[in-house]
């Protein structure tokens, strides 16, 4: 075969899949060739350049920041969503993008953990649309959802409205987050209806949590269980940087051992960590420390944040801490400087989905 006679053959191939939209097995039996050597000449003639993939990322989309994060955190998948300096924007954006990822990844066999008194979860739920595709799943309160009477029945719409949602069945967990005394906790522990929620603790297989920073948030605070600021100030002076259900952790994510911890009912972070999937969703520059030491310390593997807290969770955080709040542009042509692997899409086509071409998924 000559060099003409080659390049013939390959623009033939390519233009067959990629344009006319053929299988690699219809493309088998129009020209009678094996699949693998049709497999073997899509791959050449991306290398004669006869094909040329390329991805536009939309505008709003942070697949650089997406991707550093999950290297520099070991992370299962980062969602990074536009928004603006304003807390509450924060958390509506955080909860449209969260609805989104559960929407398109929860099972029915998923058992999901859900964390009481966080704005950006109940911000998901109203963002959410109903589904039927997970009936079966089961939702369970991981953090106690009894406060104060004029704010308990947020904690209690939460879990019931995701359960209606997803078409699953809720367990609720009733009893305060923080409770007075370690002998008050032993007590609620041996009620009925609260051993089971906390029996299903072990078999979460998705947990959905915010990530809170060691003064609490408005939500938090108007539900009651909080602990004193002298409890604050003790927890501060041994290293703690944030929490997640109430469970405090260093800069390191390890535990913070204090007694505080006999007064919490919630899931335990030794527990969280035994989940599967832990969705930490969270946003914003007073959250950006406890953030930090969550991802650091492996208490979520999966993060949906906003750009500016996510760039400057990829700079040291001895930069963070002199200037907190400077728009870090070094992060940004950093980023930018790094080729992201989905730009060229050098796919090899005969192994399997997501190359595309003017829109066009690979197919087999």
């Amino acid at each position: 075969m000559t060099r003409i006679d080659e390049l013939r053959l390959l623009a033939k191939v390519a233009r067959l899949y990629y344009q006319h939209g053929l299988r690699q097995t219809e493309i088998t039996q129009r020209l009678n060739v094996h699949q693998s050597t049709v497999s073997r000449l899509l791959q050449r003639a991306e290398k004669e350049g006869i094909v040329r993939i390329t991805l536009s990322v939309p505008s709003g989309a942070h697949p650089d920041l997406e991707e550093a994060l999950q290297t520099a955190y070991s992370l299962r998948e980062a969602i990074v969503v536009d928004s603006i300096a304003d807390d509450d924007q924060i958390v509506r954006d955080l909860g449209a993008a969260a609805a989104f990822y559960l929407e398109t990844t929860l099972r029915p066999t998923d058992v999901v953990g859900i964390s009481s008194w966080s704005a950006a979860l109940l911000a998901m739920v109203e963002a959410m649309h109903p589904m039927q595709r997970t009936r079966g799943a089961q939702v369970v309160q991981i953090l106690g959802g009894v406060g104060n009477p004029g704010a308990d029945t947020y904690a209690t719409h939460l879990t019931r409205r995701l359960a209606n949602l997803v078409a699953g069945t809720a367990t609720l967990l009733p009893a305060p987050g923080v409770v007075g005394s370690a002998e008050a906790k032993r007590v609620l522990l041996r009620d009925r209806y609260v051993r089971d929620a906390t029996t299903l603790f072990n078999r979460v297989t998705l947990a959905l949590v915010g990530i809170g920073a060691i003064e609490p948030s408005k939500v938090l605070a108007a539900s009651g269980n909080i602990f004193s600021p002298q409890e604050l100030d003790m927890l501060r002076a041994r290293g703690a940087v944030g929490d997640v259900c109430l469970r405090f952790f260093d800069e390191t994510g390890q535990p913070v051992a204090t007694p505080l911890d006999e007064r919490v009912i919630s899931m335990d972070l030794a527990q969280l960590r035994r989940v599967d999937r832990v969705v930490g969703i969270a946003g914003g520059l007073r959250k950006t420390v406890a953030i930090r030491g969550a991802l650091r310390g492996g208490l979520v593997n999966v993060l949906i944040t906003d750009g500016a807290t996510a760039e400057r969770l990829l700079q040291p955080a001895t930069d963070m801490a002199r200037e907190p709040g400077r728009r870090h542009a070094k992060v940004r042509r950093a980023a930018a400087g790094r080729p992201h692997p989905h730009e060229s899409l050098r796919r090899h086509p005969g192994a399997g989905t997501g190359a595309r071409l003017r829109g066009r998924r690979v197919r087999k």
